[in-house]
Formats: structure tokens, C-alpha cells, sequence
């Protein structure tokens, strides 16, 4: 089981390195989309720039804790976005370990995942986030999910976003789950991109999943790389039909509101951010998810 195990991390870690170069790549393409009238004709095409980073561990030796790589792009299309993927291990603090499946009385654990959030500089375009990983303990699965946070909802917008992922459901649901992928994970994400101190939700939802471990691992597997795909090809889609539309300074006020909702969620109630902080993680990459700018009424 070690054997196979092992090459089981390694095809999920080459999956999110991949699926990142994809999505990078996508978005740097767009940023050499916006041309003639629009308002980004003036402004230079971003790139992606990349940093690595290593986890240290308990004694401090980083050559145990594993790592990741930040990819960031800073643009005229895409104000930041950041594409983030990591491999981390090690041991679980004693007051994290009893939250973890499988964690509390053996420690030790793996975790490789992309991790993607999306500010576009128009209001018209929605915030996106994107994240699929794979954990292991004494127990293993993977989780993630997309969702959706436009300052101006768009019905075709939300119909298209909520339909890849509905696909992508259908496609691999085999009744695990009485209710079924997609209703699950649809209210899933309901719940979670929730501000309860707001009473409101975040954006217009997604899918979100977690544990995910139906007793076959090729088919979680598979599930967990067209979740990735299908965000890489609707997203750009939704980007690219608002290339040439101009907004106003109310409409940027309006942004800078809701990108500061973004920011009490992604501080008070992420989960990622608490995982990633109490294990150790990058606080930039972590943080990564924060928009350049916010504002607050």
C-alpha cells in the first residue's frame, strides 16, 4: 500500500502543477485580449510571476516541510490573481490534530493542492475562486470546489459557472451520496460561503466538497481533475464576454465594497486560511486570496 500510495501523490501533485500552467496560461492570454477601444489599451499585459517557498518544519529544517509555488500576475485585465500550489508535511500541532480526520493519534501528514483566487479590475467581471486537494493522514480524500462572487450578477454569468460544475457532477456521480454531487455540493457551498455576522452570502455559489473518499480512488481522482477543469475553461469564458465594457466610479465603489466582504470572509471563517496557517504554510501564499484593494462603507 506504501508503493501505491506514494505514486498516488505523486499523479495528484503533477495534476495540480499541471492544471496551474493551464490556467496560468489562459490568463495571460486574456491580458493580450483587451485591445483597441477597451479600457485596458493604455495598459501593459500582465504576466505571471512566480516565487517558491519551502515549509519548515518543528526544528526548522525546511527540507522536510515540503513547499509550494506562488504564481501572481498583476495585470490590466485580472487587477491581481493568484494561482498557488503547494506539497506540504509534517506533524499536526496538538490543538489542530483532533480536527482532522484521522489525525489524532497519528499525526503525521501529506497535502498537495491548487489554490486559485481571481480580482478581476472591472466590476463587471466576478471575483472567482478555485481549489481541489488531496490529504492524507492515517485516512485520506480530497476536497474543493469553485465559486462565484460578482459585484452585479449576471444570470448568464451564474448559469454557465453553475453548469460546468453541474456537468462535471453528473458525470462521476455513481450514488455515493443519496442526494447526489451536485445538489450536495451545491448547498454545501451555499452554507459555507456564507457571512453570518453579514447575513448574507458571499457571491452567487458553486460547488464545495470535502472528504471526499468513496472507497475508489481513480474515480475521486478523476472527479477532482474535472472539478479543475471545468473552472479552467468557464471562467475565461465568463472573463472574456465582459472584455469590452466600460463601468463607471460608482460601479468601482461598489467593487471595493464587496471585495471588502471578501476579505472578512477569506480572515474570520476560511477554513483554507486556518489549515494553512496553523500548518506552517506561506503566510503570502496564504494570504494571497486578499484583494489590492478593498473598501468598506
Amino acid at each position: 500500500m506504501t508503493d501505491k500510495l506514494e505514486s498516488r501523490k505523486a499523479a495528484a501533485r503533477q495534476w495540480f502543477e499541471k492544471l496551474r500552467d493551464e490556467i496560468c496560461a489562459s490568463f495571460e492570454s486574456i491580458e493580450h485580449e483587451a485591445i483597441g477601444e477597451s479600457m485596458y489599451a493604455e495598459m501593459t499585459p500582465g504576466s505571471f510571476e512566480q516565487k517558491s517557498w519551502t515549509r519548515p518544519t518543528q526544528d526548522g529544517d525546511t527540507a522536510q516541510g515540503g513547499g509550494g509555488v506562488m504564481s501572481v500576475m498583476r495585470g490590466r485585465v485580472f487587477e491581481k490573481v493568484g494561482v498557488n500550489v503547494s506539497t506540504v508535511y509534517g506533524e499536526f500541532s496538538g490543538q489542530f490534530r483532533d480536527q482532522i480526520p484521522g489525525a489524532k493519534d497519528d499525526p503525521r501528514f501529506w497535502a498537495s493542492g491548487i489554490s486559485l483566487v481571481s480580482h478581476p479590475r472591472s466590476p463587471l467581471m466576478p471575483i472567482a475562486h478555485m481549489n481541489t486537494r488531496m490529504i492524507v493522514t492515517t485516512k485520506h480524500w480530497f476536497g474543493g470546489g469553485g465559486d462565484l462572487t460578482p459585484v452585479f450578477p449576471v444570470d448568464a454569468d451564474t448559469r454557465d459557472f453553475h453548469g460546468a460544475f453541474k456537468l462535471a457532477c453528473e458525470l462521476h456521480d455513481t450514488g455515493f451520496y443519496d442526494e447526489g454531487y451536485y445538489p450536495k455540493f451545491k448547498a454545501w457551498c451555499d452554507d459555507y460561503f456564507y457571512l453570518p455576522h453579514r447575513s448574507e452570502a458571499r457571491g452567487v455559489g458553486g460547488i464545495f466538497y470535502d472528504n471526499l473518499n468513496t472507497g475508489n480512488w481513480q474515480a475521486d481522482f478523476a472527479f477532482t481533475q474535472d472539478v479543475g477543469r471545468a473552472f479552467r475553461d468557464v471562467y475565461p469564458s465568463i472573463i472574456r464576454r465582459h472584455l469590452n465594457e466600460a463601468w463607471t466610479e460608482q460601479q468601482r465603489e461598489a467593487q471595493l465594497i464587496k471585495r471588502g466582504r471578501y476579505v472578512e470572509f477569506n480572515l474570520i471563517h476560511d477554513r483554507g486560511t486556518k489549515f494553512g496557517l496553523m500548518t506552517g504554510g506561506n503566510t503570502d501564499a496564504i494570504l494571497m486570496s486578499l484583494p489590492p484593494l478593498a473598501g468598506w462603507p
